[in-house]
């Protein structure tokens, strides 16, 4: 991928006036009449930071309908719960009633809600299937959260959060995807590689607060204080990456080149974002916005 990312950061003393901001920094007028497909961070029914806060999402999703586009969907499989049950107590089935959005629970569709993917080079031996509701959207939104993950991924943001459009059993198949995920040596580069199949065009990471050690359900609990937003997934994890290494985190996303994590390498060696730090340009919005940018980009200097 060539050219620049932008990465938008505002201070988030109110959450939804923190998103509006940041949201404020692109044009969305292309998604007006547009199939919108958004993807959050629903892996279990644990509070923020360990799932989407309802106020992001919320924010998100009315910034979204008022550009009317022809239908936003929600999509979601959970990894560590029953998906329908975790977006019923999270909030999220309630909230899309009210503001008039599109849920579906990934575990429920059918044999042709399944893109197949195949592709030479993949480290998935027998491919995987992506749900078709985002192989087949005019425009993706994703919002992540910022985490370690203790279980292998080592970090769990924007690059991971696509696990869960990703399928664990396809109808008619007697296979298990994730369980080739999770004990693959290799996991995170597949993590990366779902990512090259599907787009995305704005991510939202909500850093008001975050875990630096344990996760994705629980951990030690950080204070970032800051929306981060930008269109891509690379900046976003390694801007993530950068501000865990600010708290002090875990050694395997502490120690070694910010592009050398192997989810980041492998996506931006798939193009699927920035291939270096210096392709990273942080906009702060705010005061708040302008001290974490500063920690962030001492820690990208370091990568140059």
């Amino acid at each position: 991928m060539t050219g620049n990312a932008e990465i938008f950061l505002a201070g988030a003393q109110d959450r939804k006036d923190g998103v509006e901001r940041v949201l404020a920094g692109f044009d969305l007028s292309g998604f007006s009449g547009m199939s919108v497909a958004l993807k959050a961070n629903y892996n279990s029914a644990d509070p923020f930071p360990a799932s989407t806060h309802i106020d992001t999402l919320d924010s998100i999703c009315s910034t979204i309908l008022e550009q009317k586009p022809a239908r936003l969907t929600l999509a979601e499989r959970s990894g560590m719960g029953n998906t329908k049950a975790v977006l019923d107590e999270m909030g999220v089935t309630a909230l899309a009633r009210d503001r008039g959005f599109l849920v579906t629970v990934l575990d429920d569709v059918d044999r042709n809600g399944w893109y197949e993917v195949q592709a030479p080079g993949l480290y998935w031996s027998r491919g995987f299937f992506l749900a078709t509701v985002f192989a087949r959207a005019d425009r993706v939104v994703q919002t992540c959260c910022l985490k370690t993950h203790r279980y292998g991924g080592h970090f769990t943001m924007s690059l991971k959060n696509s696990v869960g459009l990703v399928a664990k059993r396809v109808p008619g198949l007697n296979y298990d995807f994730m369980n080739e995920l999770h004990n693959s040596p290799r996991q995170r580069a597949m993590i990366a590689e779902i990512n090259k199949f599907y787009r995305t065009d704005l991510i939202v990471m909500d850093a008001v607060e975050g875990f630096s050690s344990g996760g994705p359900d629980q951990g030690k609990l950080i204070r970032p204080g800051v929306i981060i937003a930008g269109t891509d997934r690379v900046a976003i994890d390694a801007v993530g990456v950068a501000l865990l290494r600010s708290f002090g985190t875990v050694p395997d996303v502490m120690n070694g080149g910010i592009f050398e994590q192997e989810q980041i390498a492998r996506a931006a060696e798939l193009g699927v974002g920035v291939a270096s730090a210096d392709r990273i340009t942080l906009v702060p919005l705010d005061k708040a916005g302008e001290a974490t940018a500063q920690k962030i980009q001492q820690q990208l200097d370091m990568n140059r």
